[in-house]
C-alpha cells in the first residue's frame, strides 16, 4: 500500500506544458493538477473501462496508474488535436489525426515550441538537398497510443548528454508534480521554491507561464514556466537519469489582452519574453541539464568558436564585422529585414524565427514584452541580451532537421519570392523535400514576400553575411 500511495505522489504523466490555456490552463494552475485526470484508481468508470487509447480493459491499467499507455500518452490526451481543423489556440503540442509520413497535410499547431507531428512528416531527398526524415525533426518523445516515435531516432542518447532516448518522455522535461514557484520578483535561484518537509511557503495561486498569470494574488505564487524540472529534478520512471543542475528559466508568453501564444504567424509574430534567473541561468543553462556537451559557458571567446556561443555570456553586444565595418551583432539584428536589407530601426526588429533572451529577471518587465497582437515589436536595446538554444531551435519539433526554426539544408530560403516547392523543377533543390504548402506551414504560414527574392540563411539576422 505504501509502495501505491508513493507512486501516486511521486509519478504520472502531465499534459504537455508548451500550451497550456483554456481547460488545462485550469487544470495546471501553476503546479500539480487534478489527480484523475492523469490518473485512474482502478481502470474502471460506469462498468468501462476509462483507459482513453491502447486498449486497456477494465480493472486492468497501466503503469502508475495512468489514463494512457505511457507518461507521453497521457499528457496527448489533452495537450493532442484529436481533430483536422484550423490552428487551434490554447494547449494543443500535437496534430494527431488527418497527417500521413508523406509530404503533404501538414501539422496545424503553431506554438513556439512546435507541433509533434512533424515527428511524422518524411521528406525524401530532392535534386541537392539531404532526406529530412520526421525522426530528425525534433525530440522524439515515446508515446505509443499515438505512433511515436515514428522510426528509430537518430541517437540513443541525447546528443551531447546521456539521457537515454528510449526513456525520453514529456515528463523527461516537465514535472507533472511540480511544487516550484516564483516568491518575489526580480527572481534569483532563492525564490524559485518547494514545498518540502519541514518548510512553509505560500501556495501557488496560478501558472508563471502567462502575461495573464502575473503578479499573483497577495500572499501567493505562481508556478515556473511550463512546470519544467528544477534542481534536482529526475523523473520518476527513470531514476539513472542524471538530476537537474540547473534551475527552470524564466519566460512568459502571450494571453488575453496581449494575444495568444498558439496562432498562426502570417500577420503577427508570437513573443514569447524569455528572461534569466538571477541573471546567471537561462534556457541555454537549463538545456545544459540534458546536454553539456554542447553548452557553452565559456563565449564569447576570442580565439575562435568550437560550438556556437550560448548561454548568458554569449551576449549581442559583442563585435561583429560586416562588409569590412566594425559593428556589433546587436546593431546588426535590429538593422537586418533581409538579404541585402540592413535599414530597419529596434522598433520593429525582432522576430520570433531569431529569438534572443533578455538579462531581466523581472517578471513584470517581461510581461511587457511578450504579445502576438504586434504590440511590441523592439528589438535589442541594452547590449546584453545573448543567444539562446531556443534562438535557432523549437522545444518540441520543427519541419526542419535538428528541430531548427528554418532550413538549414538549403542556400536560399526563399526562390524567385516563393517559398521553395518539391515539386518545381526550379525550386526542388531548395525544398527540404516539403510540397510548397508544407514548406509555408514549417515558416509558420508567414508570406515569402516578407523576404529577398533569394533569401539566404536567417543565421544572417544575427551575422549579417547576405
Amino acid at each position: 500500500m505504501k509502495a501505491l500511495k508513493l507512486s501516486l505522489v511521486v509519478m504520472g504523466a502531465a499534459l504537455v506544458t508548451i500550451g497550456l490555456s483554456g481547460m488545462a490552463y485550469a487544470f495546471h494552475s501553476g503546479g500539480v493538477a487534478d489527480c484523475d485526470g492523469c490518473h485512474t484508481m482502478h481502470n474502471s468508470l460506469g462498468g468501462k473501462a476509462v483507459a482513453l487509447k491502447g486498449g486497456s480493459t477494465q480493472f486492468t491499467g497501466y503503469n502508475y496508474l495512468l489514463q494512457g499507455s505511457d507518461q507521453s500518452s497521457t499528457c496527448l490526451n489533452c495537450h493532442g488535436k484529436t481533430n483536422a481543423g484550423a490552428i487551434a489556440s490554447g494547449n494543443y503540442a500535437f496534430t494527431t489525426v488527418g497527417l500521413t509520413v508523406t509530404p503533404g497535410t501538414p501539422p496545424i499547431q503553431r506554438t513556439p515550441g512546435g507541433d509533434f507531428g512533424w515527428l511524422y512528416k518524411n521528406y525524401p531527398a530532392v535534386g541537392h538537398a539531404p532526406a529530412s526524415p520526421g525522426n530528425q525533426h525534433g525530440h522524439n518523445i515515446t508515446a505509443q497510443d499515438y505512433n511515436l516515435p515514428n522510426g528509430n531516432p537518430p541517437t540513443t542518447a541525447a546528443p551531447g548528454g546521456t539521457y537515454l532516448t528510449a526513456n525520453l518522455y514529456c515528463t523527461s522535461c516537465h514535472n507533472p508534480h511540480s511544487s516550484a514557484r516564483i516568491v518575489s520578483n526580480p527572481v534569483t535561484t532563492t525564490s524559485i521554491v518547494n514545498s518540502a518537509l519541514g518548510t512553509a511557503v505560500p501556495p501557488i495561486s496560478g501558472s508563471g507561464s502567462y502575461t495573464t498569470s502575473w503578479p499573483p494574488a497577495a500572499g501567493t505564487a505562481v508556478g515556473v514556466y511550463r512546470l519544467l524540472g528544477g534542481v534536482g529534478y529526475v523523473p520518476y520512471s527513470y531514476q539513472a537519469a542524471p538530476p537537474f543542475i540547473n534551475p527552470p528559466p524564466l519566460a512568459i508568453a502571450p494571453a488575453g489582452t496581449s494575444g495568444t501564444y498558439n496562432q498562426t504567424e502570417a500577420t503577427h509574430e508570437v513573443r514569447v519574453a524569455y528572461g534569466t534567473v538571477g541573471g546567471a541561468y537561462g534556457m541555454a543553462e537549463w538545456c545544459q541539464n540534458c546536454h553539456p556537451q554542447i553548452y557553452n559557458n565559456n563565449s564569447p571567446v576570442t580565439t575562435g568558436h568550437l560550438i556556437h556561443p550560448n548561454g548568458v555570456n554569449a551576449v549581442l553586444s559583442v563585435t561583429a564585422n560586416i562588409s569590412g565595418t566594425l559593428t556589433t551583432i546587436e546593431a546588426i539584428y535590429n538593422a537586418y529585414i533581409n538579404s541585402g536589407n540592413l535599414t530597419n530601426t529596434v522598433a520593429t526588429s525582432y522576430t520570433s524565427l531569431v529569438p534572443y533572451e533578455e538579462a531581466t529577471n523581472d517578471m513584470t518587465v517581461l510581461s511587457a514584452h511578450a504579445n502576438s497582437n504586434g504590440s511590441y515589436l523592439q528589438g535589442t536595446t541594452l547590449g546584453t541580451e545573448h543567444v539562446t538554444c531556443l534562438s535557432c531551435h523549437r522545444a518540441h519539433a520543427s519541419g526542419f532537421n535538428q528541430g531548427t526554426r528554418w532550413n538549414n539544408n538549403a542556400e536560399f530560403l526563399t526562390v524567385a519570392g516563393l517559398w521553395p516547392d518539391s515539386g518545381t523543377t526550379a525550386s526542388s533543390g531548395y525544398s527540404n523535400g516539403m510540397p510548397q504548402g508544407d514548406y509555408q506551414a514549417a515558416m509558420y504560414d508567414r508570406p515569402a514576400t516578407i523576404y529577398a527574392t533569394y533569401q539566404r540563411s536567417l543565421c544572417n539576422k544575427c551575422h549579417g553575411k547576405d
